[in-house]
């Protein structure tokens, strides 16, 4: 490999909304109209962990092994990524000098971070920053007041108390540099300015926001006044998964009114703009050390945010708000791309594949996704793929179940806990806010049971954990249709 390729920075986000840009991004919407922009682009689980194993494999969750956030000792096999898959990191070592700052979520046993023979550049949050602090005398953001109980089933059949994150918004006294993503943004500075110079430099910067505690340091805390609201945020929708109800973003989320939405957005939007801030200090610095045009910028999400859409709150589940993600691929000069947006359906497990086009490297075997470069290159005009699949299999145990596969214009969900099974089809063209389920239409029984079909082929050939009954959607209308709203 040459020592002419270019740099690479792979910036993600954490709980990002696709539609969470405005006017108080004005740095990522400069970098966008720089970029390919991904218009339908879908994470390939609806939760961290997961979200990123998929991202920089280029593999499903099914197929890599990481299905749920490895929290707690009782299931944390199931959220590492299997030690036979290369990924991202893999790639890069060899021929660039490779850094990573801010959240490690990419999980394996033995951890990444930890493995002597490793050549990336190793400076995660996790541990540091809470030391950082302590030396400091400051108070990490959140706490007590930021966090609830909820109950998780573990094994299927026993019941945790855990607490996780409420929408409970506050400022941050401390300040930026006090705050994750003030810390990220300095190791992402220092991993640019003090790079090898004889190698082409690849920067994996992992930001925190605009995941909460939504506990914001000023300017960001009172920046945004007044938040255009959409439609379905704190309403229930029509014959919408109760299911959801079991789930952690139905408990947490439910209980809140509209009213009380909208400040949680201003929040939620001033720490989006935060991160804006964040990425144009790294952007600005490239610019500096005049790296920026010939340098790979890749901008994604690992996944979205409900904030409020269906009355839930954070994601895990499949509406579009929270597995529908902004991706932007930003190249070098030596590439003029034919096109400025994508608009076939893209899943994340396609990026990696992409990258190794790109780069010329030799993709993962046996990788899920398919490369971008033929429609960026102006070869194609078409992606070679006719659905997307999306999986989530629990939180911080394998308990609340969703499978998803959308197909042109529609989307259909099986959502399963415990014995129940609950399924809801959306034409997303015609609904974007997936306010009216239309799985008890018998006129849409042939497409149900053909998306299933296809749902069900996809689960085998991935190495599902699950199996979908035989008499899936007559199992459904028969304990669901005497309930219909």
């Amino acid at each position: 490999m040459m020592n002419d390729n270019p740099h690479i920075v792979l910036i993600m986000a954490d709980q990002l909304r696709w539609d969470a840009l405005g006017t108080h991004t004005p740095h990522l919407n400069q970098l966008r109209s720089e970029s390919v922009d991904v218009e339908k682009a879908y994470c390939a689980s609806p939760l961290c962990v997961p979200a990123r194993g998929a991202f920089l494999t280029g593999k499903y969750p099914n197929v890599n092994g990481s299905l749920i956030n490895p929290w707690t000792e009782q299931e944390k096999h199931y959220g590492n990524v299997l030690s036979e898959h290369v990924h991202w990191y893999d790639l890069l070592e060899q021929d660039w000098d490779s850094w990573h700052t801010g959240k490690q979520h990419l999980f394996t046993d033995p951890k990444l971070e930890r493995l002597t023979d490793s050549k990336t550049r190793w400076l995660p949050l996790e541990g540091r920053y809470e030391a950082f602090l302590k030396e400091e005398g400051k108070k990490k953001p959140g706490g007590s007041a930021y966090r609830g109980i909820v109950p998780e089933l573990v094994y299927g059949r026993v019941t945790r108390k855990r607490n996780y994150s409420i929408p409970t918004v506050g400022r941050f006294d401390e300040g930026l540099d006090y705050f994750y993503d003030g810390f990220i943004l300095r190791d992402a500075l220092h991993a640019i300015r003090n790079r090898d110079q004889s190698k082409p430099f690849a920067l994996n910067a992992m930001f925190l926001a605009p995941h909460p505690p939504l506990h914001i340091p000023d300017p960001w805390y009172s920046m945004v006044q007044e938040a255009d609201l959409p439609n379905n945020v704190g309403v229930w929708g029509n014959n919408q998964s109760p299911l959801q109800l079991y789930n952690l973003p139905g408990m947490l989320g439910s209980s809140y009114t509209r009213e009380e939405w909208q400040h949680i957005w201003q929040a939620y939007l001033g720490l989006v703009a935060l991160l804006d801030h964040c990425v144009g200090e790294l952007i600005a610095e490239l610019k500096r050390q005049d790296m920026y045009d010939e340098t790979l910028i890749i901008f994604a999400s690992d996944h979205g945010e409900m904030l409020g859409s269906h009355r839930l709150w954070q994601k895990m589940c499949m509406y579009e708000e929270a597995v529908k993600t902004p991706v932007f691929l930003k190249f070098p000069l030596s590439l003029s791309p034919a096109i400025q947006r994508i608009t076939d359906p893209v899943s994340a497990v396609d990026i990696v594949p992409t990258l190794c086009d790109y780069l010329g490297l030799e993709p993962p075997e046996g990788v899920s996704g398919l490369t971008l470069m033929p429609l960026i290159r102006g070869e194609k005009k078409r992606l070679e793929r006719e659905r997307i699949f999306i999986q989530f299999d629990g939180n911080g145990a394998r308990s609340n179940f969703q499978r998803c596969v959308v197909e042109q214009r529609y989307k259909l969900i099986v959502d399963i806990f415990k014995d129940e099974i609950f399924i809801e089809l959306y034409d997303i063209q015609a609904d974007p806010e997936e306010m009216c389920n239309l799985a008890y239409q018998l006129g849409e029984r042939i497409r149900i049971l053909t998306m299933v079909g296809h749902l069900r082929a996809h689960m085998k050939v991935t190495g599902d954990l699950l199996e979908l009954p035989e008499d899936l959607y007559e199992r459904f209308l028969a304990d669901y249709a005497p309930f219909q709203a």
